[in-house]
């Protein structure tokens, strides 16, 4: 691995007590939904981007969603966990993504995008599996930040952006310049701070899903068909709709599942 990104992990503060905290009362079978609502309620940030995704338009919820309470009893425990957990990350590290020509807004709406594709269309499949690449989705394109960061300090910012702008290989960009894609990177950063080897292995394989052990292939080749469809440089394009769509049906899904969950989320952004 990259020198720079390894002392970089390494040096990653941990998780705080709050994101400890969710990540006990997810795994714990007599834990509530009130639970849940009482830990979040302690950290005002966590509240804000809860609200803040629970009225964006892409969920869709019938009326304004005003207290936390609210907000986790609606999206419920594995969402809750996975915004909550999402924005601590982005919060934790240091995002300039200038090197892949978007703001650090902009990057935290095509993680929620992707998120919010794998669980429309992954709902239709398996919920169970749904609710653990939900999580995996808005998280699999982490590295990229630590990417950001190496790039800048490298002084490579107008060379890489010139390349990553009209790519359709996102991930042979990245090892070009760091020797190892974002998905190698973002399964580091998550081993580092003790998620679970389910987790960490469907990201790691999640830009060579071919070579995944088949216990999580599935789950690889699902993350690698969201971010080909939602690409950080062209997110939702003809091109990369097209791309996703070709790799679903190679993969053996039935791609206009794919397709309606890709439609239903344009309707809603649009």
């Amino acid at each position: 691995m990259n020198n720079s990104i390894t002392d970089s992990i390494k040096s990653l503060p941990p998780l705080s007590k709050t994101i400890i905290d969710i990540n006990k009362i997810h795994v714990d079978p007599e834990a509530s939904i009130m639970d849940l609502a009482k830990v979040v309620e302690h950290d005002p940030m966590i509240i804000a981007n809860l609200l803040k995704a629970a009225n964006s338009p892409l969920y869709g919820f019938s009326k304004e969603i005003r207290n936390a309470s609210q907000a986790v009893s609606l999206f419920g425990m594995s969402m809750t966990r996975s915004i909550a957990i999402s924005n601590a990350v982005r919060k934790l590290l240091n995002v300039d993504m200038q090197p892949y020509g978007i703001t650090s807004e902009k990057f935290a709406e095509i993680s929620e995008l992707q998120a919010t594709l794998m669980m429309n269309w992954y709902k239709q499949i398996d919920k169970n599996k749904a609710e653990k690449l939900y999580l995996a989705a808005f998280l699999q394109e982490t590295g990229k930040i630590l990417i950001a960061n190496s790039i800048i300090q490298n002084d490579e910012t107008t060379a890489f952006y010139s390349e990553i702008e009209l790519s359709n290989n996102i991930a042979q960009v990245e090892k070009t310049y760091m020797q190892m894609t974002s998905s190698d990177i973002s399964a580091q950063i998550f081993e580092h701070w003790n998620f679970d080897e389910e987790f960490v292995s469907m990201i790691k394989y999640a830009d060579n899903p071919q070579s995944a052990p088949s216990k999580i292939k599935e789950f690889s080749t699902a993350l690698n068909i969201v971010k080909s469809i939602v690409p950080v440089n062209k997110p939702f394009s003809e091109t990369s709709i097209n791309i996703g769509l070709k790799k679903a049906s190679d993969a053996g899904y039935n791609h206009e599942l794919l397709e309606d969950a890709v439609d239903d989320i344009l309707d809603q952004i649009q």
